[in-house]
Protein backbone atom coordinates (compact mmCIF):
# COMPACT_ATOMS: atom_id res chain seq x y z
CA UNK A 1 0.00 0.00 0.00
CA UNK A 2 3.03 2.33 0.67
CA UNK A 3 4.62 1.50 -2.31
CA UNK A 4 1.44 2.25 -4.20
CA UNK A 5 0.96 5.73 -2.53
CA UNK A 6 4.34 6.73 -3.08
CA UNK A 7 4.16 5.58 -6.57
CA UNK A 8 1.41 7.81 -6.75
CA UNK A 9 2.72 10.92 -5.18
CA UNK A 10 5.67 10.43 -7.54
CA UNK A 11 4.36 9.62 -10.60
CA UNK A 12 4.73 13.20 -13.33
CA UNK A 13 0.86 13.16 -14.18
CA UNK A 14 0.04 13.03 -10.89
CA UNK A 15 2.61 16.11 -10.05
CA UNK A 16 1.37 17.63 -13.33
CA UNK A 17 -2.65 17.70 -12.42
CA UNK A 18 -1.97 19.26 -8.50
CA UNK A 19 -0.30 21.79 -10.67
CA UNK A 20 -2.95 22.77 -12.65
CA UNK A 21 -5.21 22.25 -9.92
CA UNK A 22 -3.37 25.02 -8.38
CA UNK A 23 -3.38 27.35 -11.31
CA UNK A 24 -7.33 26.67 -11.51
CA UNK A 25 -7.58 27.52 -8.10
CA UNK A 26 -6.41 31.05 -8.56
CA UNK A 27 -9.72 32.08 -10.69
CA UNK A 28 -11.25 31.83 -7.35
CA UNK A 29 -10.06 35.58 -6.87
CA UNK A 30 -11.33 36.55 -9.92
CA UNK A 31 -14.36 39.35 -9.95
CA UNK A 32 -14.44 42.21 -7.59
CA UNK A 33 -11.01 43.50 -7.97
CA UNK A 34 -9.35 40.31 -7.61
CA UNK A 35 -8.05 40.19 -10.85
CA UNK A 36 -6.82 43.46 -10.81
CA UNK A 37 -2.79 42.31 -11.48
CA UNK A 38 -4.14 40.66 -14.84
CA UNK A 39 -5.72 43.61 -15.81
CA UNK A 40 -2.59 45.40 -15.41
CA UNK A 41 -1.04 43.20 -17.76
CA UNK A 42 -4.04 42.81 -20.24
CA UNK A 43 -4.01 46.49 -20.65
CA UNK A 44 -0.41 47.06 -21.18
CA UNK A 45 -1.64 45.50 -24.47
CA UNK A 46 -4.10 47.92 -25.54
CA UNK A 47 -2.16 50.40 -24.06
CA UNK A 48 0.31 50.01 -26.48
CA UNK A 49 -1.82 49.60 -29.49
CA UNK A 50 -3.24 52.68 -29.05
CA UNK A 51 0.18 53.96 -27.98
CA UNK A 52 -0.83 55.88 -24.46
CA UNK A 53 1.66 55.94 -21.40
CA UNK A 54 2.46 52.82 -20.15
CA UNK A 55 3.37 54.51 -16.76
CA UNK A 56 0.50 56.17 -15.32
CA UNK A 57 -2.76 55.66 -13.27
CA UNK A 58 -5.47 54.37 -14.80
CA UNK A 59 -8.96 53.68 -12.10
CA UNK A 60 -11.32 53.30 -14.59
CA UNK A 61 -9.45 49.88 -15.86
CA UNK A 62 -7.50 48.88 -12.69
CA UNK A 63 -5.78 50.00 -9.50
CA UNK A 64 -1.80 50.62 -8.62
CA UNK A 65 0.47 51.24 -11.96
CA UNK A 66 2.39 49.33 -14.24
CA UNK A 67 5.88 48.53 -13.88
CA UNK A 68 6.79 46.05 -16.99
CA UNK A 69 8.30 47.10 -19.59
CA UNK A 70 7.08 47.54 -22.81
CA UNK A 71 8.26 44.48 -24.35
CA UNK A 72 5.52 42.63 -21.99
CA UNK A 73 3.06 43.56 -24.45
CA UNK A 74 3.75 41.03 -27.03
CA UNK A 75 3.84 38.08 -24.30
CA UNK A 76 0.49 39.37 -23.11
CA UNK A 77 -0.97 39.72 -26.01
CA UNK A 78 -2.49 36.16 -26.71
CA UNK A 79 -4.40 36.59 -23.01
CA UNK A 80 -5.36 39.85 -23.31
CA UNK A 81 -7.62 39.38 -26.58
CA UNK A 82 -10.33 36.94 -25.30
CA UNK A 83 -12.46 38.02 -22.46
CA UNK A 84 -11.03 38.79 -19.02
CA UNK A 85 -12.10 35.23 -17.48
CA UNK A 86 -11.14 33.05 -20.49
CA UNK A 87 -7.38 35.64 -21.14
CA UNK A 88 -6.72 35.16 -17.12
CA UNK A 89 -7.83 31.32 -17.19
CA UNK A 90 -5.37 30.34 -19.84
CA UNK A 91 -2.56 32.91 -18.41
CA UNK A 92 -2.83 31.17 -15.60
CA UNK A 93 -2.72 27.58 -17.00
CA UNK A 94 0.31 29.08 -19.25
CA UNK A 95 2.56 30.14 -16.55
CA UNK A 96 1.96 27.20 -14.67
CA UNK A 97 3.02 24.78 -16.99
CA UNK A 98 6.38 26.95 -17.77
CA UNK A 99 7.53 26.45 -14.66
CA UNK A 100 6.05 22.73 -14.68
CA UNK A 101 8.21 21.88 -17.75
CA UNK A 102 11.17 24.11 -16.66
CA UNK A 103 11.62 21.43 -13.89
CA UNK A 104 10.52 18.41 -15.39
CA UNK A 105 12.60 18.93 -18.93
CA UNK A 106 16.25 19.69 -16.93
CA UNK A 107 18.93 18.09 -15.76
CA UNK A 108 17.47 17.40 -12.27
CA UNK A 109 17.42 13.77 -11.33
CA UNK A 110 13.62 12.15 -10.55
CA UNK A 111 14.01 12.86 -6.96
CA UNK A 112 15.25 16.56 -7.36
CA UNK A 113 12.01 16.86 -9.66
CA UNK A 114 8.99 15.92 -6.95
CA UNK A 115 10.71 17.35 -4.10
CA UNK A 116 10.83 21.03 -6.00
CA UNK A 117 6.81 20.51 -7.36
CA UNK A 118 5.59 19.17 -3.83
CA UNK A 119 7.88 21.73 -1.61
CA UNK A 120 6.89 24.75 -4.10
CA UNK A 121 3.29 23.42 -4.49
CA UNK A 122 1.81 26.49 -1.69
CA UNK A 123 4.40 28.90 -3.41
CA UNK A 124 3.08 28.25 -6.19
CA UNK A 125 -0.34 29.08 -4.88
CA UNK A 126 0.69 32.82 -3.69
CA UNK A 127 1.88 33.33 -6.99
CA UNK A 128 -1.22 32.32 -9.12
CA UNK A 129 -3.44 34.23 -6.88
CA UNK A 130 -1.75 36.83 -7.69
CA UNK A 131 -1.22 36.29 -11.80
CA UNK A 132 2.21 37.50 -11.11
CA UNK A 133 4.91 36.93 -13.74
CA UNK A 134 7.29 36.24 -11.05
CA UNK A 135 6.65 32.35 -11.68
CA UNK A 136 7.68 32.95 -15.24
CA UNK A 137 10.49 34.38 -14.09
CA UNK A 138 11.77 31.13 -12.06
CA UNK A 139 10.84 28.99 -14.62
CA UNK A 140 13.23 31.72 -17.45
CA UNK A 141 16.02 31.47 -14.93
CA UNK A 142 16.28 27.89 -14.55
CA UNK A 143 15.46 27.45 -18.15
CA UNK A 144 18.63 29.59 -19.18
CA UNK A 145 20.85 27.10 -16.43
CA UNK A 146 19.32 24.01 -18.64
CA UNK A 147 20.24 25.55 -22.03
CA UNK A 148 23.85 26.12 -21.17
CA UNK A 149 24.18 22.38 -19.44
CA UNK A 150 22.88 21.38 -23.39
CA UNK A 151 25.16 24.28 -24.97
CA UNK A 152 22.40 25.74 -26.43
CA UNK A 153 23.38 29.22 -25.95
CA UNK A 154 20.90 30.50 -28.61
CA UNK A 155 18.11 30.09 -26.73
CA UNK A 156 19.91 30.62 -23.50
CA UNK A 157 20.26 34.04 -24.69
CA UNK A 158 17.04 34.50 -26.00
CA UNK A 159 15.44 33.69 -21.94
CA UNK A 160 17.75 36.15 -20.53
CA UNK A 161 16.77 38.68 -22.72
CA UNK A 162 13.26 37.79 -22.44
CA UNK A 163 13.35 38.48 -18.63
CA UNK A 164 15.58 41.04 -18.62
CA UNK A 165 13.38 43.41 -21.14
CA UNK A 166 10.07 42.09 -19.42
CA UNK A 167 11.27 42.62 -15.64
CA UNK A 168 15.10 42.84 -15.38
CA UNK A 169 15.25 39.77 -13.06
CA UNK A 170 16.39 37.65 -16.09
CA UNK A 171 19.62 39.20 -16.02
CA UNK A 172 20.55 37.43 -13.25
CA UNK A 173 21.43 34.45 -16.19
CA UNK A 174 24.16 36.01 -17.20
CA UNK A 175 25.77 34.72 -13.59
CA UNK A 176 25.95 31.32 -16.00
CA UNK A 177 28.32 32.88 -18.46
CA UNK A 178 31.66 31.20 -17.45
CA UNK A 179 29.35 27.82 -17.60
CA UNK A 180 29.32 28.50 -21.52
CA UNK A 181 31.13 26.62 -23.98
CA UNK A 182 30.71 29.04 -26.37
CA UNK A 183 30.88 31.72 -24.79
CA UNK A 184 31.07 33.77 -28.49
CA UNK A 185 28.07 32.68 -29.50
CA UNK A 186 26.20 33.12 -26.42
CA UNK A 187 27.18 37.31 -26.39
CA UNK A 188 26.54 37.36 -30.24
CA UNK A 189 23.17 36.02 -29.12
CA UNK A 190 22.64 38.45 -26.57
CA UNK A 191 23.10 41.01 -28.71
CA UNK A 192 20.70 39.68 -31.07
CA UNK A 193 17.66 38.79 -28.68
CA UNK A 194 18.39 42.56 -27.08
CA UNK A 195 17.83 43.75 -30.57
CA UNK A 196 14.35 41.95 -31.62
CA UNK A 197 13.27 42.21 -27.80
CA UNK A 198 13.79 45.90 -27.95
CA UNK A 199 11.83 46.40 -31.18
CA UNK A 200 9.55 44.08 -31.11
CA UNK A 201 6.59 45.98 -29.45
CA UNK A 202 7.21 48.42 -32.40
CA UNK A 203 5.35 46.32 -34.71
CA UNK A 204 2.15 47.09 -32.61
CA UNK A 205 2.73 50.58 -32.08
CA UNK A 206 5.75 52.95 -33.22
CA UNK A 207 9.41 53.47 -32.39
CA UNK A 208 9.22 56.62 -31.37
CA UNK A 209 6.52 55.29 -28.91
CA UNK A 210 8.25 52.10 -27.65
CA UNK A 211 11.45 54.65 -26.90
CA UNK A 212 9.39 56.93 -25.00
CA UNK A 213 8.18 53.98 -23.00
CA UNK A 214 11.77 52.93 -22.50
CA UNK A 215 12.60 56.04 -20.57
CA UNK A 216 9.33 56.07 -18.49
CA UNK A 217 9.89 52.59 -17.37
CA UNK A 218 13.55 53.65 -16.14
CA UNK A 219 11.87 56.61 -13.55
CA UNK A 220 9.24 54.23 -12.87
CA UNK A 221 11.38 51.91 -11.67
CA UNK A 222 13.40 54.43 -9.80
CA UNK A 223 10.39 55.71 -8.09
CA UNK A 224 9.01 52.41 -6.95
CA UNK A 225 12.21 52.00 -5.46
CA UNK A 226 12.44 54.47 -3.56
CA UNK A 227 8.86 53.85 -2.60
CA UNK A 228 9.27 50.45 -1.72
CA UNK A 229 11.41 50.93 1.51
CA UNK A 230 9.21 50.68 4.21
CA UNK A 231 5.96 49.16 2.55
CA UNK A 232 4.74 46.30 4.22
CA UNK A 233 3.67 44.54 0.30
CA UNK A 234 7.19 45.04 -1.12
CA UNK A 235 11.20 45.01 0.07
CA UNK A 236 10.45 41.49 1.25
CA UNK A 237 14.30 40.84 1.29
CA UNK A 238 17.54 40.73 2.94
CA UNK A 239 17.21 44.78 2.40
CA UNK A 240 13.82 45.01 3.31
CA UNK A 241 14.67 43.04 6.99
CA UNK A 242 17.54 45.44 7.92
CA UNK A 243 15.44 48.47 6.49
CA UNK A 244 12.42 47.67 8.47
CA UNK A 245 14.13 46.26 11.64
CA UNK A 246 16.30 49.07 12.26
CA UNK A 247 13.79 51.88 11.01
CA UNK A 248 16.38 53.74 9.50
CA UNK A 249 16.44 55.14 5.65
CA UNK A 250 19.46 57.49 5.31
CA UNK A 251 21.96 54.70 4.33
CA UNK A 252 22.45 53.37 1.10
CA UNK A 253 21.10 49.73 0.30
CA UNK A 254 24.41 49.14 -0.71
CA UNK A 255 26.53 48.58 2.19
CA UNK A 256 24.54 45.37 1.88
CA UNK A 257 24.35 44.75 -1.78
CA UNK A 258 28.20 45.28 -2.04
CA UNK A 259 29.15 42.67 1.01
CA UNK A 260 26.38 40.20 -0.91
CA UNK A 261 27.78 40.37 -4.33
CA UNK A 262 31.31 39.33 -2.80
CA UNK A 263 29.85 36.30 -1.41
CA UNK A 264 27.61 35.39 -4.45
CA UNK A 265 31.02 35.57 -6.57
CA UNK A 266 33.16 34.33 -4.46
CA UNK A 267 32.43 30.68 -5.09
CA UNK A 268 33.54 31.26 -9.15
CA UNK A 269 36.51 31.22 -8.32
CA UNK A 270 36.52 27.75 -7.26
CA UNK A 271 37.60 26.68 -11.04
CA UNK A 272 38.14 23.06 -10.17
CA UNK A 273 34.15 22.57 -9.04
CA UNK A 274 32.69 23.58 -12.27
CA UNK A 275 32.98 19.99 -13.46
CA UNK A 276 30.52 18.98 -10.77
CA UNK A 277 26.82 18.83 -11.58
CA UNK A 278 26.05 19.30 -8.11
CA UNK A 279 28.62 22.73 -7.64
CA UNK A 280 26.75 23.96 -10.76
CA UNK A 281 23.25 23.62 -9.51
CA UNK A 282 23.87 25.16 -6.00
CA UNK A 283 24.90 28.51 -8.06
CA UNK A 284 21.69 28.08 -10.18
CA UNK A 285 20.20 28.28 -6.03
CA UNK A 286 22.24 30.59 -4.90
CA UNK A 287 21.20 32.84 -8.31
CA UNK A 288 17.76 32.30 -7.69
CA UNK A 289 17.66 33.30 -3.90
CA UNK A 290 19.99 36.26 -4.25
CA UNK A 291 17.61 37.66 -7.25
CA UNK A 292 14.79 38.02 -4.07
CA UNK A 293 16.92 38.73 -1.88
CA UNK A 294 18.42 41.68 -2.86
CA UNK A 295 15.86 43.56 -4.50
CA UNK A 296 13.90 45.98 -3.29
CA UNK A 297 10.63 45.02 -5.12
CA UNK A 298 10.37 41.70 -3.71
CA UNK A 299 6.96 40.46 -2.84
CA UNK A 300 4.83 37.56 -1.59
CA UNK A 301 4.17 36.46 -4.79
CA UNK A 302 7.90 37.08 -5.98
CA UNK A 303 9.10 33.84 -3.56
CA UNK A 304 8.41 31.43 -5.65
CA UNK A 305 11.80 32.51 -7.17
CA UNK A 306 13.29 31.99 -4.12
CA UNK A 307 11.75 28.88 -2.41
CA UNK A 308 12.56 27.02 -6.28
CA UNK A 309 16.40 28.16 -5.24
CA UNK A 310 15.94 26.61 -1.32
CA UNK A 311 14.31 23.61 -3.05
CA UNK A 312 17.38 23.10 -5.22
CA UNK A 313 19.98 24.01 -3.08
CA UNK A 314 18.30 20.99 -0.89
CA UNK A 315 18.79 17.96 -3.18
CA UNK A 316 21.80 19.17 -4.91
CA UNK A 317 24.53 18.18 -2.57
CA UNK A 318 26.30 15.00 -2.89
CA UNK A 319 26.56 13.97 0.91
CA UNK A 320 24.19 13.36 3.37
CA UNK A 321 21.76 16.65 4.61
CA UNK A 322 21.67 17.03 8.34
CA UNK A 323 18.92 17.23 10.77
CA UNK A 324 19.49 20.98 10.93
CA UNK A 325 19.34 21.12 7.50
CA UNK A 326 15.68 19.60 7.78
CA UNK A 327 14.86 21.90 10.79
CA UNK A 328 15.73 24.74 8.15
CA UNK A 329 13.52 23.63 5.23
CA UNK A 330 10.42 23.27 8.13
CA UNK A 331 11.19 26.46 9.00
CA UNK A 332 11.32 27.85 5.14
CA UNK A 333 7.82 25.90 4.77
CA UNK A 334 6.52 27.18 7.77
CA UNK A 335 7.42 30.85 7.91
CA UNK A 336 8.19 31.17 4.57
CA UNK A 337 5.61 29.99 2.34
CA UNK A 338 3.13 30.18 4.63
CA UNK A 339 3.78 33.90 6.23
CA UNK A 340 1.40 35.39 4.76
CA UNK A 341 -1.60 32.78 4.46
CA UNK A 342 -4.28 31.96 6.84
CA UNK A 343 -2.23 29.42 8.83
CA UNK A 344 -0.41 31.59 9.50
CA UNK A 345 -1.82 33.13 13.30
CA UNK A 346 -3.24 36.93 12.28
CA UNK A 347 -1.29 38.50 15.23
CA UNK A 348 2.00 37.59 14.47
CA UNK A 349 1.60 37.46 10.31
CA UNK A 350 0.15 41.29 11.10
CA UNK A 351 1.97 42.56 13.51
CA UNK A 352 5.64 40.99 12.77
CA UNK A 353 5.36 38.97 9.34
CA UNK A 354 4.42 41.42 7.51
CA UNK A 355 6.09 45.01 9.38
CA UNK A 356 8.92 43.57 9.24
CA UNK A 357 9.55 41.37 5.83
CA UNK A 358 10.13 38.50 7.84
CA UNK A 359 8.69 35.92 5.33
CA UNK A 360 12.42 36.88 4.25
CA UNK A 361 14.30 35.40 7.10
CA UNK A 362 14.43 31.69 6.62
CA UNK A 363 15.73 32.36 2.98
CA UNK A 364 18.39 34.39 4.43
CA UNK A 365 19.41 31.79 6.44
CA UNK A 366 19.14 28.95 3.74
CA UNK A 367 21.29 31.55 1.47
CA UNK A 368 23.73 31.93 4.18
CA UNK A 369 24.49 28.57 4.50
CA UNK A 370 24.82 27.77 0.59
CA UNK A 371 27.46 30.26 0.59
CA UNK A 372 29.42 28.97 3.43
CA UNK A 373 28.93 25.17 1.60
CA UNK A 374 30.01 26.56 -1.48
CA UNK A 375 32.96 28.52 -0.70
CA UNK A 376 34.48 25.06 1.84
CA UNK A 377 32.43 21.55 0.68
CA UNK A 378 34.11 19.65 -2.27
CA UNK A 379 31.15 18.80 -4.71
CA UNK A 380 32.41 15.65 -6.25
CA UNK A 381 29.97 13.26 -6.58
CA UNK A 382 30.79 10.70 -3.10
CA UNK A 383 31.22 7.18 -5.54
CA UNK A 384 33.69 9.25 -7.34
CA UNK A 385 35.38 10.28 -4.02
CA UNK A 386 35.61 6.58 -3.01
Amino acid sequence: MKARLKQILTDPRTLLWVWMIIAVTGMTRFGHGRENNFLIFKYEFWHVVHQLPLYIHYPAEYFDLNHYGPTFAMVIAPFAVPPTWLGMLLWLIALTLFLYVAIRHNVFTTYQQVFVYWFCAHEMLNGIQMQQFNIAIAAIIVLTYYCIEREKDFWAAFFIMLGTFVKLYGIVGLAFFLFSKHKGKFVGSLILWAVIMFVAPMVISSPEYIIGQYHDWYISIVEKNADNMFSHGTNISLLGVVRKISGCATYSDLWLIIPGLIAFAAPYLRFRQYANDAFRQTLLASVLMFTVLFSTGSENSTYIIAVVGVAIWYTAAPWQRSKWDVALMVYVFICCTMAHSDLMPRFIREEYMKPYGLKALPVILVWFKLCYEIITKDYKPIAQKA
